[in-house]
């Protein structure tokens, strides 16, 4: 029996996404406003995303947070895919249960915990706080995400295709490059765009593991916003939002269209 979608249902949902959506489109429209006071309306104007240009502070966190997603991004993607082939593979080996809770331990664990455990990590190997750290603090968060996506892919996956290459004496790693990981590619991308978008939008633990160069455009935000909301905060703010949600929407995207094409093979046999 089809339930019927009442008025409190629409009103219930219009009322959630307003609370949840409302301020970052009030954010965005502002940043178009010309007048230098965030709360009064000036007019459109496009001259806090020039100013941006001329924040050379801005500009480098920029490029910094950047830098670290895509750095971070790509080693957990190469590591939570090895992970994801080894909890869908190598069956129920010894030490299975600790493994799989130590790569889906960052999903529940808060991160102010896991921010102070990974700096308490790095001083006690007396290992100097910055860009490197910064990657690795990133890559130990955002694994568990590329694991998940991964895994999932995997658990579906029409093994026969595997054992007709290795019948045909195709060995294990080539098989698994040649034929595995192209079908499993658009996971694999979905996983990456989740942990760059999770890497761009960190601040507590990059708070705890950066140094001195590793200032990401988050953490310079939150510093400028502290002294008083200024209008390029606005700007930069919008343009940080844009990217991630984009990255977001393509891995939703990537993924369907898999689960898309995987669905319409199956129906074709």
């Amino acid at each position: 029996m089809q339930r019927r979608f009442s008025a409190f249902n629409m009103v219930s949902v219009a009322l959630g996404l307003a609370f949840l959506y409302l301020p970052i489109a009030i954010l965005i429209i502002y940043s178009f406003n010309y007048s230098q006071l965030v709360t009064v309306w000036g007019g459109w104007s496009m001259r806090w995303y020039v100013a941006l240009l001329a924040d050379r502070d801005m500009r480098d966190a920029a490029l910094a947070s950047f830098a670290i997603a895509t750095a971070s991004s790509a080693a957990a993607t190469v590591l939570g895919t090895c992970a994801a082939v080894a909890l869908t593979r190598l069956g129920r080996f010894r030490g299975r249960l600790g493994f799989a809770a130590m790569i889906y331990a960052p999903l529940v664990m808060p991160e102010v915990i896991t921010g102070l455990s990974l700096l308490l990590m790095f001083v006690a190997a007396d290992v100097d706080r910055g860009f490197l750290t910064v990657v690795a603090a990133h890559t130990t968060v955002t694994m568990c995400f590329v694991t998940v996506v991964v895994q999932s892919r995997l658990a579906t996956f029409d093994r026969s295709l595997e054992e007709a290459a290795m019948d045909l004496g195709c060995p294990p790693a080539r098989t698994f490059l040649t034929v595995t990981l192209p079908l499993i590619a658009p996971a694999v991308v979905a996983g990456f765009l989740l942990a760059f978008s999770l890497s761009l939008d960190d601040l507590v633990i990059a708070s705890f593991t950066t140094g001195p160069g590793a200032t990401t455009l988050p953490m310079r935000i939150y510093s400028e916003v502290r002294l008083g909301v200024k209008p390029e905060i606005n700007a930069i703010s919008t343009i940080l939002v844009t990217v991630v949600a984009v990255a977001i929407f393509a891995a939703a995207w990537i993924s369907r269209r898999a689960h898309a094409g995987e669905t319409a093979g199956l129906a074709a046999k």
